[in-house]
């Protein structure tokens, strides 16, 4: 009875327990124990045993130019991959929001690329952007344009690692502005056509100011994986050629599993968290203001 009473009592706690020790288990416990460990030396060619050494860890790592490298050609990765993805996601949106024929296939074809592995379409794209047997190079030939060396030069790496993130992840905008569009109401935009507003001015002043909420969410949720790509750059240059192409999480996981300096990797990994969860936080507080 006595039992029996405590649960009942307790439901609202006991019901969700065991959410939250698998939560804690898998999430919570990795992000305490990288967070320790980037407080110590520890470094598994060495020899030495683990010892605390404070933030001399974060100080020798930050102050490292290829650390900074890195961070800058994450924001830069991050940056012109989610802007191209978001205004190209919103604009394919709009388009298949109308009536046309053959819009279910177009949707069908929009869904490939995210049914996609991310390693085979790095491997697929190595192909693609292959100097000598690629196609890119072949398009340009046969159109008597310049070829380029894309993923084999410092100086085109990025933005052909670019081009594969906008290909495969713009579909994913697209659907989440499409269901927005969707639940929309059509009431203001019938009475803007009432007022005899032109097309361009209902979707500037009304159907983007609703939609931007959904937006905003797409943006938050395309910036967080944007931030963290591993697969598709590790698939294609492995962050080369030379560090052209080293992201915060390709470095970290050199630092991890070539160097086995795991104390300094994991300072690495606590700035990426740092950077996701700052700019998560920004984008939430900007689309709570866009709904006031």
């Amino acid at each position: 009875m006595i039992q029996s009473s405590f649960t009942e009592r307790n439901l609202k706690i006991l019901f969700p327990l065991p959410a939250i020790i698998f939560v804690a288990m898998l999430m919570v416990f990795p992000v305490l124990y990288t967070l320790f460990l980037s407080f110590t030396n520890w470094n598994l060619t060495s020899g030495a045993p683990l010892s605390f050494v404070g933030f001399r860890s974060y100080a020798r790592v930050l102050t490292e130019p290829r650390f900074l490298d890195a961070l800058a050609r994450t924001f830069a990765f991050t940056f012109f991959a989610v802007v191209i993805e978001g205004v190209l996601g919103v604009a394919i949106a709009i388009i298949l929001n109308r009536a046309f024929v053959g819009k279910s296939v177009a949707k069908l074809l929009l869904l490939l690329p995210l049914v996609a592995t991310p390693v085979a379409v790095g491997i697929v794209f190595n192909l693609f952007f292959d100097p000598t047997i690629g196609l890119a190079n072949f398009i340009l030939k046969s159109t008597g344009l310049p070829q380029g060396l894309w993923i084999s030069s410092a100086a085109s790496v990025l933005p052909s690692l670019i081009i594969v993130d906008v290909w495969q992840w713009t579909p994913m905008i697209t659907l989440i502005v499409l269901a927005g569009l969707a639940g929309m109401s059509n009431e203001p935009i019938e009475a803007a056509h009432v007022d005899g507003a032109s097309e361009w001015q209902i979707l500037r002043y009304v159907t983007i100011p609703m939609l931007m909420p959904v937006i905003l969410t797409a943006v938050i949720l395309r910036l967080i994986d944007a931030l963290k790509t591993f697969d598709i750059i590790f698939a294609m240059t492995g962050g080369g050629p030379g560090y052209a192409s080293e992201t915060l999480n390709i470095m970290g996981y050199k630092y991890s599993f070539e160097y086995f300096r795991m104390g300094q990797s994991s300072v690495i990994l606590v700035v990426l968290f740092l950077v996701v969860f700052g700019c998560s936080l920004g984008i939430m507080k900007l689309r709570a203001s866009s709904e006031i």
